[in-house]
């Protein structure tokens, strides 16, 4: 029964995990706690599939059937994870190849990519060197004073490499959605994730300008977007903005310590490995 108590075990830590998830603290202790959350279980699921692939189908403390079912479902899942992987990766590269087909302009000392396209919008999109876009219609909205703070908060994703990292996390999303707060913790994410690229761009230019910029592109609708792609317009509704503006005013990430104490809890996800040693 050593494959079955594996996996039962698995998905009681993990469902465990995300039901004791609590947004508190700053923005920068929220972002570390929603990762945290939002990792370790997929990543204590995943070591443990593969834990189960290493052992194999048969051994003295696996019967038969439960053998054969737990080590099929194991491969089922690391399948399933590669195949997605692959789908969303050919989706991003279209998008990205799509985008390469806009005109190539030079807006106020950036190369960006413009669309025809009346609402406005801006955004990353592609992998590690991603593809600054902008809409027709943001040029047509802003002054040059707050279309070049937007523009600065897109060269915020741009350092953090928004693009590259959201794309994976999609991923794994999308794998695990059935998963007690996966939805919940996705939109926490996303939300920091602006408000990350919002005051690392407030502390180049002046926030009231992006805090504005904000607001007045607020008023418009915003599109839906793909993890491969971080755009300025991206969860500014309600309390959301609220939260972001109060954020940029209150210069809200500011540099906390490193939590090494925190991350060490990515090592409780490889517990299951430990198990290989004991199956025979």
């Amino acid at each position: 029964m050593m494959h079955l108590t594996l996996t039962l075990a698995a998905l009681g830590l993990a469902c465990g995990w995300r039901l004791s998830y609590r947004s508190q603290g700053t923005v920068v202790e929220r972002w570390h706690r929603a990762l945290l959350s939002f990792l370790v279980p997929i990543l204590l699921l995943t070591t443990s599939a593969i834990a189960i692939l290493c052992m194999g189908p048969s051994g003295q403390m696996v019967t038969y059937w439960e053998g054969w079912s737990t080590y099929s479902g194991a491969i089922g899942l690391l399948v399933l994870a590669l195949g997605w992987m692959g789908y969303l990766a050919i989706a991003a590269w279209r998008s990205l190849r799509s985008v390469r087909q806009q005109p190539l302009i030079t807006l106020l000392g950036y190369r960006c990519r413009l669309l025809d396209l009346e609402l406005p919008y801006s955004a990353q999109i592609g992998f590690w060197q991603p593809e600054l876009v902008v809409s027709q219609g943001l040029v047509d909205l802003l002054d040059e004073a707050h279309l070049r703070a937007v523009l600065l908060h897109e060269a915020g994703h741009h350092h953090y490499r928004d693009t590259f990292w959201f794309f994976w996390l999609g991923w794994l999303k999308a794998l695990t959605g059935w998963l007690p707060q996966t939805e919940r913790l996705w939109q926490e994410l996303l939300l920091l994730r602006e408000i990350r690229a919002d005051c690392w761009a407030a502390a180049q230019t002046e926030p009231l300008l992006l805090a504005e910029s904000l607001v007045e592109v607020a008023r418009a609708p915003w599109l839906q977007t793909q993890p491969h792609a971080a755009a300025f317009s991206c969860n500014i509704v309600n309390l959301r903005l609220q939260e972001r503006v109060e954020a940029l005013l209150n210069k809200g990430w500011q540099p906390a310590p490193r939590q090494l104490g925190s991350w060490l809890w990515l090592l409780f996800a490889a517990l299951p490995l430990i198990t290989i040693p004991f199956h025979h």
